[in-house]
């Protein structure tokens, strides 16, 4: 039974009267009520974050990992339940949802390591010099530390990976955040089951009541009144650009600004260089329409954009592209809202006078259902429009067409930031385009060669950002465990007695982790 309350530290509370309903996407049944959070409760999940921020940022790298372990372990413990009511809510394959679920678990126990060796802290100690002249040098040791608090939302696309439990909550609370989640409107029955799970996970592992909160709205009030909230030190978001604008524009107004990492449009643009486009036309293809169409296109990494040069090839290149698009299927889409939109933006491009519709993939009967479309244009219509490369989220992608070199790398260097961009070229063709990757370090996040930009791995050395508007800052990633960077600051600590010192930065290196001493990097003991 789905209760639909607040999850406020350790207590379960639904004091309003802003009642509403979580739906299945694909037929409209009810599924739960849930009531919206209230001034008070808002307060007080604030209040207790920064309360249990106090004690939270004081454990120890293990005892955090611990948690971070526990919540893993409780949600594997319900994987079948969770994935059966997401199904319902959302209308996603069971087995793209049994991915993105273990995703999100792994990506728990990644960062529970990354807490156990350490590295993240950055630790450096400079040892003092007294004789030094002209001057003595001091005692100086650096190390990270957690912001604060941290508001995440929810994503509509990620029930798992970028919502309750995922990237930007596991990374705040290994960063020794307090976290509160407002909960997507799509799916906050899922988001209440995985909310529950960290609250078994938290009472089992003794960290402070309030490291935690979960909170509903199916409106604007939940989510303005948290980010001008002075106890709130970030904000993890993950949607529209419109909404991470939106809250930007908020939290760098306040007294105290904070930051606000949004991750926001991408149309992923995929670049075709001439002896792919001439000899692997139809192994791009399949890839290229697969990747296009697939969770019906509801991936923040849906390559939008495909751009190559007019040639002899050109042609039968675009004709195995029609062929493979019509293959693909289309299906329910998260929800009422993203259906609508993207079948307003399908038909707003539609009606471009310098663009035509050339493939169109089978529908599905039903409601909020999204079909696949392959729009093309030439080079100077694109140029001329930039709404063109603007994301339509769904299981759409656009053409470009240019009549020569130059004229693409001329394309790459107008483009706006996004998370990633593809190329796919033979060894001649990449030596021969080498200015294209220089250009396009400096517009993504992700450089792809010879693959597609959907299906984004979880490791260490993955960057999920990219500049404006992708996101709203392009030093960071939301994916791999530099994501924990975004919620922490540096403090140095000069001449500080070793007793009062954190362990981490203790002569004895109690913990054992890897430090910088005195511009070496050391597991020993500072002599």
């Amino acid at each position: 039974m789905i209760e639909g309350k607040q999850i406020i530290g350790f207590e379960l509370k639904a004091g309003g009267d802003v009642l509403w309903q979580s739906t299945n996407p694909a037929t409209g049944e009810k599924i739960a009520d849930f009531r919206s959070a209230t001034p008070a409760e808002i307060e007080e999940a604030a209040t207790k974050a920064a309360s249990a921020f106090l004690v939270y940022r004081k454990k120890s790298g293990f005892e955090k990992a611990d948690f971070l372990d526990a919540i893993a372990g409780e949600m594997s413990a319900i994987s079948d339940e969770l994935l059966a009511i997401c199904m319902a809510e959302t209308a996603l394959l069971k087995v793209n949802l049994t991915i993105e679920l273990n995703r999100t678990i792994n990506q728990l126990k990644m960062f529970g390591n990354l807490l156990r060796e350490g590295s993240w802290l950055d630790a450096r100690i400079e040892t003092a010099e007294p004789e030094r002249l002209p001057r003595p040098k001091p005692d100086v040791r650096f190390m990270h530390i957690g912001l604060g608090p941290v508001l995440v939302f929810g994503s509509s696309n990620f029930p798992f990976a970028f919502s309750t439990a995922g990237g930007d909550t596991a990374s705040a609370l290994a960063a020794g955040c307090p976290v509160i989640v407002k909960a997507h409107p799509a799916h906050p029955a899922t988001g209440h089951m995985v909310a529950q799970a960290i609250l078994r996970a938290a009472q089992k592992t003794g960290v402070p009541d309030g490291v935690f909160s979960h909170l509903f709205d199916n409106g604007l009030s939940v989510a303005q009144a948290l980010v001008v909230h002075p106890a709130i030190k970030a904000v993890g978001f993950t949607g529209s650009t419109k909404g991470g604008k939106a809250l930007y524009d908020m939290a760098v107004r306040r007294d105290e600004p904070i930051p606000v990492y949004a991750e926001m449009g991408s149309s992923n643009p995929v670049f075709v260089l001439p002896e792919i486009a001439k000899n692997e036309a139809e192994n791009f293809a399949k890839g290229f329409a697969s990747s296009v169409s697939v969770s019906v296109g509801q991936l923040c990494t849906n390559p939008g954009i495909l751009l190559y040069e007019k040639s002899q090839a050109s042609e039968g290149f675009t004709n195995k592209l029609q062929q493979e698009f019509q293959q693909t299927v289309g299906g329910v889409m998260l929800a009422p809202n993203i259906a609508n939109a993207y079948n307003t933006g399908v038909e707003h491009r539609a009606a471009h006078p310098g663009v035509e519709v050339i493939s169109k993939g089978q529908t599905t009967e039903g409601l909020n259902v999204g079909a696949p479309v392959l729009f093309k244009t030439d080079s100077t219509a694109f140029m001329a429009d930039a709404t063109l490369a603007e994301e339509i989220f769904g299981p759409e992608s656009i053409v470009v067409e240019a009549n020569s070199k130059e004229e693409i790398f001329n394309i790459a260097r107008n483009l706006h930031g996004h998370l990633t961009a593809t190329i796919h070229g033979t060894p001649a063709d990449l030596e021969a385009y080498r200015e294209l990757i220089d250009i396009l370090e400096l517009k993504v996040g992700r450089i792809i060669i010879n693959g597609f930009p959907t299906g984004v791995d979880v490791s260490s050395a993955m960057v999920h950002g990219g500049p404006f508007p992708a996101t709203s800052d392009s030093r960071a990633t939301s994916v791999g465990t530099a994501a924990i960077f975004r919620f922490t600051r540096p403090v140095a600590y000069q001449n500080m007695p070793d007793a009062l010192l954190p362990e981490e930065l203790q002569n004895a290196n109690p913990l054992n982790i890897w430090r910088r001493i005195n511009g070496a990097m050391d597991q020993g003991k500072v002599e």
